[in-house]
């Protein structure tokens, strides 16, 4: 009888110790992958199940062992699936996995994406956000007209000043939203919001030398300007300051910029549509830096968003005797003193093949 007291007492043991091991075995594999607190999108499909989706949150390094997760929602026999993206990561475990996809998605899928491209001038934003949100270009536009709105802004950005209002100004806010990529909620954003957010960060980005524009002798919508033109004009980074150079020099000479960019803005054409006429270049406009009239003078205001390689440009000009630059058809720029050696430079890069044209 003692004989099978202890058979029965060794199977017990043997049964409570399988049983810790099986308990200790099950946890382990149903805890968190790793320590790893990144957060990823993943995504459950129409028809998904919290079985059908074990392969992908293992193939996602979400889940240590399918076997384990699978034996996990049978014994918890969690609420139905719904479909959406969810934000996962390796250090949640199992049990949080699954209070994460029960409660959920968490990410929302309306969101938009809308690029910028640097150097670009306002009729391309005004494109840019009729394209990729519910507002049309003429929203935007209206907007650039709402005086009121335009005093708020001016009371909320350092940088923002008067000299925006001038009459002969196309858009206000030209050359003040920077380029880059934005995130918004969805194409429900209104413009007002896109704008500011703009702003916003081209704040964070001019911030940085606020001393030095406030040490300059222009204004920072004088910088602004020059930068926008300096952007278009300078190939490289590199060839800004030296471009910056030859426009300051230009400047405190008294003559014209000569710049193209600022004739195309003035007949509101972009560049590389067409050549310009002999009419055009010659126009007097408040933008047009080829005009005679315009001897010495910057353009009433920017003429595209520049990047801040280019503000800084205009704020760092590489200190030099040139007076005149050119570019080939490979994008290389060449720097000369006199109009003599522009016009030979021009000349020879015609006869190699690198001059570009239409």
């Amino acid at each position: 009888m003692r004989r099978y007291t202890y058979l029965a007492g060794f199977l017990v043991a043997f049964f409570v110790v399988l049983i810790v091991v099986g308990c200790t075995i099950y946890k382990i594999n149903i805890g968190p992958v790793s320590k790893n607190p990144q957060l990823n999108k993943f995504e459950v499909e129409a028809g998904d199940t919290y079985l059908s989706i074990a392969p992908k949150l293992k193939e996602n390094n979400f889940i240590k062992s399918e076997f384990f997760y699978k034996l996990y929602i049978k014994l918890m026999n969690p609420q139905s699936l719904e479909k959406g993206v969810y934000s996962l990561s390796e250090n949640m475990g199992v049990d949080q996995i699954v209070k994460v996809l029960a409660d959920g998605s968490d990410v929302n899928t309306d969101v938009i994406n809308i690029t910028f491209v640097e150097g670009k001038n306002m009729r391309y934003i005004a494109k840019t956000i009729a394209d990729n949100t519910n507002n049309t270009e003429e929203d935007v536009f209206n907007t650039l007209t709402d005086s009121t709105y335009i005093d708020s802004l001016i009371n909320k950005y350092w940088f923002l000043t008067s000299e925006i209002k001038d009459s002969r100004i196309y858009y206000p806010l030209e050359g003040y939203l920077f380029p880059d990529t934005y995130q918004f909620k969805n194409k429900d954003v209104t413009v007002n919001e896109i704008f500011e957010t703009m702003l916003d960060e081209f704040d964070k980005k001019v911030t940085p030398y606020k001393d030095v524009i406030q040490n300059s002798n222009y204004t920072f919508h004088q910088i602004l300007t020059l930068a926008s033109i300096i952007e278009q004009e300078g190939v490289s980074d590199n060839d800004r300051y030296d471009v910056a150079g030859v426009f300051y020099n230009r400047l405190n000479d008294g003559w014209s910029l000569g710049s193209d960019v600022t004739t195309y803005y003035a007949i509101r054409v972009d560049m590389n549509e067409r050549d310009l006429y002999n009419s055009e270049i010659t126009d007097c406009n408040a933008y047009n830096t080829r005009a005679s009239c315009m001897a010495g003078k910057l353009p009433v205001g920017p003429v595209s968003n520049p990047s801040i390689a280019s503000i800084e440009a205009a704020l760092k000009p590489n200190v030099h005797d040139y007076y005149f630059f050119v570019a080939d058809k490979n994008k290389k720029t060449y720097f000369t003193k006199t109009n003599t050696e522009h016009l030979n430079k021009i000349n020879e890069l015609k006869s190699q093949g690198l001059w570009y044209e239409y």
